[in-house]
């Protein structure tokens, strides 16, 4: 079977290649090509040794994605990508753009990390197709490429990756360590890892593995119910890895990495907006070096729950205040194109999971 190039790290090519009896020096150009000059063929590799290039051709691959449907939003800042992968499968990845603080546009990119997912979130779309499988390193990667090529044509470069799409990033720990591993290499694509956000819905093990030897990429996690009650209605997991645990192993994070948890929190109307759960979340969180991001639910076709109005969004954020805790109502992209968080299914027609854009 050919090696796919983008499953590996740089040292990882280096000792691919001094396996064959080439120094890092050639492995260095390869790299290059790959991530500085995105070339997607061993044979577009112009400047290597032919015997090298030979030998890649015969033991190795590039695995690019394509684009089987490219749709984008209304709202002029969300772009959605299905992508084939190198079997029957698809997933999609999403492009976002936020205006920055001086004014110029800021891109972040919404990757996926698996085929489904076998979290089984209730008001999840992803959640809703189950699990099918792990994406490799490479096909994570991939993604991103894919990304910044399309920003590179407008004169743009990629800033930000969250690993929000479709999938449990922790479920799929080590294949996605190495995919930040290979896109904050400094001689690669170099995206800071301060600029790379991991969300979970609080895998407990995977949380306490990224704190204690991870890389140092942001960590979210989703709540979305500050009871064990609550929270087990909505994340299945939560049966697993209860409140207390969960916040055991937050706490471990902010302690050994000396930096926040970002918590997401998907206002539900009538379900989890209420002045009783903001209380309960703030007393949950008080004291912690957290910041809560509070997302009005988004439509999907296997869930009849509604989204939060403004009023109580409002009021639930102010009685955080209460506890001193800060948060910030997010703004909602990309619905109707089911882009937004909650929404990825990777069906072939541009709006599969929703029933009304609010």
């Amino acid at each position: 079977m050919h090696i796919n190039l983008y499953d590996l790290t740089r040292p990882q090519l280096i000792e691919l290649l001094a396996g064959w009896g080439y120094s890092a020096y050639h492995a260095d150009k390869i790299w290059h090509s790959l991530y500085q000059q995105q070339t997607h063929t061993t044979s577009a590799m112009s400047d290597l040794r032919p015997d090298l290039q030979a030998k890649l051709q015969a033991k190795t691959a590039i695995h690019p994605l394509t684009s089987q449907l490219d749709t984008q939003s209304s709202d002029g800042f969300t772009r959605k990508f299905l992508l084939q992968l190198p079997d029957t499968h698809a997933i999609e990845t999403v492009l976002m753009r936020f205006e920055g603080r001086k004014g110029a546009p800021r891109a972040t990119a919404c990757v996926s990390t698996q085929v489904g997912c076998a979290m089984g979130c209730v008001f999840c779309a992803t959640g809703q197709m189950g699990f099918t499988r792990h994406l490799t390193p490479g096909e994570i990667v991939a993604q991103v490429l894919h990304v910044d090529a399309i920003l590179q044509t407008g004169g743009e470069r990629l800033r930000n990756i969250v690993f929000m799409g479709m999938g449990e990033p922790l479920h799929n720990y080590d294949n996605v360590m190495t995919a930040v591993t290979i896109l904050t290499d400094h001689k690669g694509l170099a995206i800071a890892p301060k600029h790379i956000t991991v969300s979970t819905v609080g895998v407990v093990p995977g949380i306490l593995q990224l704190a204690n030897d991870g890389p140092p990429v942001r960590l979210a996690v989703s709540l979305h119910g500050a009871t064990d009650a609550e929270r087990q209605k909505l994340v299945p997991p939560a049966r697993r890895w209860p409140l207390a645990d969960l916040m055991a192993a937050c706490r471990a994070y902010t302690t050994k990495r000396k930096r926040r948890i970002f918590f997401e929190w998907t206002l539900i109307e009538n379900e989890n907006d209420t002045p009783e759960q903001a209380h309960a979340l703030g007393q949950l969180l008080q004291g912690m070096e957290a910041h809560i991001n509070l997302i009005p639910l988004n439509p999907t076709i296997g869930y009849d729950g509604e989204p939060t109005h403004s009023a109580a969004a409002k009021q639930f954020q102010t009685i955080l205040g209460q506890y001193n805790l800060p948060s910030t109502v997010r703004q909602r992209r990309g619905i109707d194109i089911a882009a937004g968080c909650g929404q990825l299914a990777a069906i072939t027609h541009s709006h599969p999971t929703s029933k009304q854009v609010y």
